[in-house]
């Protein structure tokens, strides 16, 4: 008995071209929800954050303490710096998604950027801002090293 091929099914025209199944035509709307929904995460995570800056702002503003040399922990400056990276990494989160809706208004969205292979959905839906496939990213990856 043949296996379902599931939601992202393709039908194959007579031409050997991808045509979309009923069951396909219903992914923008999944990955428009799926991209609003993590959105909606990255802005709450942000708006979390700037909370605890601002109230370690506040605590660095009372205190007269030198907690530059307090061997008890981490300093305010450090946990600061480490918070401010947490709050820019939400932020390019952030803009990293509004791109993606772009591209999925543009059509573009599931297509790589590099090469414009499909990206496989589960890739989608792990990392709903990605414009790479496995390929291209795994070949960025190892360029860093």
């Amino acid at each position: 008995m043949p296996s379902d091929p599931g939601p992202d099914a393709v039908a194959r025209s007579a031409a050997g071209r991808e045509e979309p199944t009923e069951a396909s035509l219903a992914g923008p709307h999944r990955h428009a929800d799926r991209i609003a929904d993590a959105r909606a995460a990255a802005i709450a995570r942000a708006n979390a954050l700037e909370v605890q800056v601002e109230a370690l702002a506040e605590q660095q503003a009372l205190t007269t303490h030198d907690d530059e040399h307090d061997p008890e922990g981490v300093t305010i400056g450090f946990e600061r710096a480490q918070l401010l990276g947490l709050l820019r990494g939400a932020r390019d989160e952030i803009a990293a998604l509004d791109r993606a809706a772009d591209r999925l208004r543009e059509g573009a969205y599931g297509r790589c950027a590099r090469c414009g292979a499909a990206i496989p959905d589960v890739r989608l839906e792990a990392l709903p801002a990605t414009d790479t496939c496995l390929t291209c990213a795994d070949l960025r990856r190892r360029r860093r090293r």
